[in-house]
């Protein structure tokens, strides 16, 4: 359960990495669509087709924010009920609750531009929440948790 909790945790660090980079990379694409003497209104954002190849990072960005890293997020918080490390549920909702908070800066941001520097930040705290979390079964760790549980029964035995 550990190795689990582990790539769980960093598994949301690595998915929030691929969300600055398609965010980046639409961002740059539209930059350029736009100083090539497009427009943008809203006739472009109904299109069915893809009005520069670089959009197809908004839909990467939709998608792995709004249902792949909150799954991943949820499936942290149960396994953390599995793992027995102190901590692991708390970062775990700890994790989960900033990734339910970004979900929501993402969507009201389209009406609240502003709202997009709290979104930045936020994916920051996010990363390092996330690889906090995950540093919580590193193997250094559990070396040192069974090495104390042992000293606890060994203690229980000659009592």
């Amino acid at each position: 359960m550990r190795i689990a909790y582990r790539t769980l945790g960093f598994l949301i660090a690595a998915l929030v990495a691929v969300q600055a980079a398609s965010h980046a990379w639409s961002s740059a694409g539209l930059g350029l669509y736009v100083a090539e003497g497009h427009t943008v209104d809203s006739s472009l954002l109904e299109s069915p087709t893809l009005p520069f190849p670089e959009a197809l990072g908004f839909m990467i960005h939709g998608l792995n924010g709004m249902y792949i890293i909150p799954a991943v997020a949820l499936a942290l918080l149960v396994v953390s009920f599995f793992v027995h490390l102190r901590g692991a549920v708390l970062f775990a909702a700890i994790t989960l609750g900033l990734v339910a908070i970004q979900v929501t800066l993402g969507l009201l941001g389209h009406g609240l531009p502003t709202l997009g520097l709290l979104h930045g930040l936020n994916a920051i705290l996010l990363v390092c929440s996330a690889l906090y979390t995950q540093s919580l079964a590193a193997p250094s760790r559990a070396v040192a948790a069974t090495a104390a549980t042992a000293r606890t029964a060994q203690t229980r035995v000659h009592a």
